[in-house]
């Protein structure tokens, strides 16, 4: 098995090949640069470096959600035009569980925290239980006192992760009541391939869809929606 990976949703970009053991190749930046400029050139430069013919793909594996609405769009546009082209299916990726598959097997809580502005962040909460990855609270938007909240409810140790933690740190400091920690730089922000790696599972778990029917999760309305709607208005 051989897929693609990429993850545009937050500040990172990233892309990555893999099989079923290996990462074969992994592109990650995290500077300055639009990902409508970076994407693709790290996507044919993977390509490249690996000799691999795009045709022998399994499927290609995309951050589908949630994370920043420009960077949705461009990793969406980009997964659906190469399934076009090569007539390979799509996996979608929930962002949040690809970052929390950065921390794979270790014990208690996991809690990615994706800087959401307007004092929300994008949360959900992750375990490892028996080797199998596990939800223990869905995706949202929330405040970042919510997700703290959930935490301390759980009781366990719990380690925090994401673009949005050096943002909120000062809260959760002053909120958290269990045992908590930070996630290392070289695991605490998206990766292509901890998305690639998730893929894998789905990808046997028949977790696949065609590049017509993929389409970005974004949990919440962008601004020019809320702005319109305070109008009166709707989006065409």
């Amino acid at each position: 098995m051989k897929i693609l990976a990429i993850d545009s949703s937050g500040l990172v970009a990233s892309a990555a090949l893999l099989d079923e053991e290996t990462i074969l190749a992994e592109y990650t930046l995290n500077y300055k640069k639009t990902h409508s400029q970076t994407l693709l050139p790290m996507v044919d430069e993977i390509v490249k470096m690996t000799q691999t013919n795009l045709h022998e793909l399994d499927a290609i594996a995309v951050a589908a959600g949630p994370g920043s609405f420009t960077g949705l769009r461009i990793g969406s546009a980009t997964a659906k035009g190469l399934g076009l082209a090569l007539q390979k299916p799509l996996i979608s990726v929930p962002t949040l569980e690809g970052i929390a598959y950065n921390l794979f097997g270790v014990d208690g809580c996991i809690c990615p925290m994706m800087d959401a502005r307007r004092k929300q962040v994008y949360t959900g909460i992750y375990t490892f239980s028996g080797g199998e990855f596990q939800t223990l609270v869905s995706d949202r938007a929330c405040p970042v006192e919510e997700i703290i909240e959930e935490c301390n409810r759980l009781g366990q140790k719990v380690i925090f992760l994401g673009d949005g933690v050096p943002v909120y740190r000062d809260i959760i400091e002053k909120n958290c009541q269990v045992p908590y920690e930070y996630a290392p730089a070289h695991l605490n922000r998206q990766r292509a391939g901890a998305v690639g790696a998730r893929a894998i599972v789905y990808y046997k778990m028949g977790k696949t869809e065609t590049a017509a029917e993929h389409a970005p999760v974004y949990l919440r309305k962008s601004q020019a929606e809320r702005e319109l709607e305070a109008k009166g208005k709707t989006l065409e």
